[in-house]
């Protein structure tokens, strides 16, 4: 009996699983960001990262998170990398396809991930008209005052190559694949991070929680250290296994104050 409860169980999560992967929501939150000139206040990013466009990951999915990001009308859209699976260059096309209907008046930025090549993913989006950020900066200026967004790649790490792309005469905002780059931009005084990589956990088992909560300062959220916020997003897709557990995707929707 006992064998059999757990079994049913078993299976009982495994299909809540399959249907909680392609459960869409939107989050919407406001972070604060010291420095932030009076301009950018009421800024909207839309932030979608971890797409994993594959054969575990349709279309469809990734179709309903632009769709959302356009409803939200964001002044910019960010996208946090890991647009394929391990490097699977069939699903860069498809997964840019999708991408492109995305539009702001500050445009569209990307950054890369660890499953996303060097070649065929960030041609595929700038063939679409995304702005492909690989350690380099993107500039928006209002009322007299300017922000950089800083986008470097999920192999870019240590605070003195990161800090040669700062320039404190903008206030600085940096888009990294992965939350780790905290540690850097805390010491830099970057007062915003906006990242992905972890999915949530993918699988979040109470009371333990996140399977990979170990490995990062936060695997979804805000996390506030020092002068600089940490947002790290859900993600849309998944890997290895087509299911997420008490972690549905997301698509980020951050007013900046």
């Amino acid at each position: 009996m006992v064998a059999a409860a757990g079994a049913g169980a078993a299976v009982g999560g495994a299909s809540w699983g399959l249907h909680e992967r392609t459960s869409l929501g939107v989050t919407s939150v406001t972070l604060p960001v010291d420095g932030l000139p009076a301009a950018f206040k009421g800024f909207k990013i839309a932030l979608l990262t971890d797409l994993h466009r594959s054969a575990l990951v349709p279309a469809d999915l990734i179709d309903s998170a632009v769709s959302d990001a356009l409803a939200a009308r964001p002044d910019l859209v960010v996208l946090g990398g890991d647009y394929v699976t391990n490097f699977d260059a069939r699903f860069a096309g498809p997964a840019a396809e999708v991408l492109g209907r995305l539009t702001a008046p500050a445009g569209v930025i990307a950054v890369l991930g660890n499953h996303d090549d060097e070649r065929v993913v960030p041609a595929a989006l700038t063939a679409k008209g995304i702005k492909v950020l690989r350690e380099q900066r993107m500039r928006i200026e209002m009322g007299g005052r300017a922000v950089d967004f800083v986008g470097i790649g999920y192999w870019t790490r240590g605070t003195a190559r990161i800090g040669t792309l700062i320039d404190h005469e903008a206030t600085p905002i940096l888009v990294a694949h992965d939350p780790r780059r905290l540690t850097e931009a805390e010491a830099l005084s970057i007062p915003l991070v906006l990242s992905g990589h972890t999915h949530g956990g993918q699988v979040v088992i109470p009371p333990f929680g996140p399977i990979n909560r170990f490995r990062f300062p936060i695997t979804q959220g805000t996390l506030r250290r020092g002068n600089t916020t940490l947002f790290v997003s859900r993600g849309v897709g998944t890997i290895y296994l087509p299911v997420r557990v008490n972690c549905p995707p997301e698509v980020a929707i951050i007013t900046l104050a």
